[in-house]
């Protein structure tokens, strides 16, 4: 665990940042710093004191949550139709999640998607009865639906390792309803109000990305993200479809973005830095090309040990005024045959 990076940001929130496991780069922590402690918007709820809620624009919400297995802090979005609202990401779960979104939309009819399967995006799932994911991520999200899923937050004492926060907090474990969809799926809002389930793969198997086409906010996950830009972690044994977790896939999928940027004006990331311009996307797409054409034309190589345990050699290649994309040997291209 790293904790000698970082300097604690001034919040209210119940959590509190123990350490790091991955620490988030310092241009990202500095627009955090900002952000929490100045913006205006920004509020705590009652109903759930571990999660900072900031308005970034009259219909949409950002959910701040501090990331308990020691990555940089992640985001729920909440998007207000006109006639139901729309959870994007739903992080561990810790807090009464629901009745927070429950608090802010009026109790709308809610929709709740993931953009991939990974624990902070999905697991905080089983607060509500029903949520879609991509059908490539679909085997992985169900696989981490299980009431010992937070255990390993904990040293072998019960002790936390990244975050202070009352472990009576979390989730109990309730199943709920994962509903598989394919790349273009659509949900409706009320009226004009549609949301696109766009498919990049890359990062994960099934990551997806989702254009709000009425207020024209792409929602990107973990794949364009400020800290780093996970992608290309290459398959691994047991990984359903890691066929697709590479820079080959990514870089096709992010070619069509890139010819669609015209529909979206600004991004929203899991995690870290937001409202970010669109024109990061051909950047990204510069970069992955340059990764391509010379995978081993890197910019750095760090190895680092995420919360599950297992040293990682991890590849660097710069993006344009804007953060790295972070890759592995492996997960370059496609497997052959």
């Amino acid at each position: 665990m790293i904790t000698d990076v970082c300097r604690p940001i001034a919040t209210r929130s119940k959590a509190r940042r123990l350490g790091w496991s991955v620490p988030p780069n310092l241009i990202s922590w500095s627009w955090m710093k900002l952000l929490r402690e100045n913006n205006k918007t920004m509020r705590i709820y009652d109903v759930n004191p571990y999660v900072e809620v900031y308005q970034f624009y009259d219909n949409l919400y950002g959910l701040y949550n501090q990331n308990l297995d020691g990555v940089p802090d992640n985001w729920m979005w909440l998007i207000d139709g006109p006639e139901k609202a729309m959870v994007i990401d739903t992080a561990y779960g810790l807090g009464d999640s629901k009745g927070l979104v429950d608090q802010i939309t009026g109790g709308k009819p809610l929709i709740v998607a993931n953009t991939h399967g990974h624990f902070d995006h999905c697991l905080g799932n089983c607060r509500f009865a029903k949520a879609y994911i991509h059908e490539y991520d679909h085997d992985t999200a169900r696989a981490n639906a299980k009431p010992t899923a937070w255990d390993f937050l904990f040293d072998k004492n019960g002790k936390n390792i990244y975050v202070d926060f009352d472990r009576k907090d979390l989730p109990v474990f309730k199943d709920y309803e994962l509903v598989a969809v394919r790349n273009g799926a659509t949900f409706n809002l009320g009226g004009d109000h549609e949301i696109e389930l766009i498919w990049t793969g890359g990062h994960s198997p099934g990551h997806s990305m989702f254009l709000d086409k009425k207020s024209r906010y792409l929602f990107t996950g973990d794949i364009v993200a400020s800290h780093v830009m996970m992608a290309g972690t290459g398959p691994r044994p047991g990984l359903a479809y890691g066929q697709y977790a590479n820079l080959t896939t990514w870089r096709d999928n992010l070619s069509k973005l890139v010819a669609r940027i015209d529909e979206y004006d600004y991004l929203f990331p899991g995690h870290m830095m937001a409202n970010i311009e669109n024109s990061v996307m051909a950047t990204t797409l510069e970069a992955v090309e340059a990764i391509l054409a010379n995978p081993g034309n890197s910019t750095y190589i760090e190895e680092v040990t995420p919360a599950n345990g297992i040293k990682q050699k991890r590849i660097h290649k710069y993006v344009r005024g804007f953060t790295t994309i972070g890759y592995s040997e492996e997960g370059v291209y496609p497997p052959k045959g």
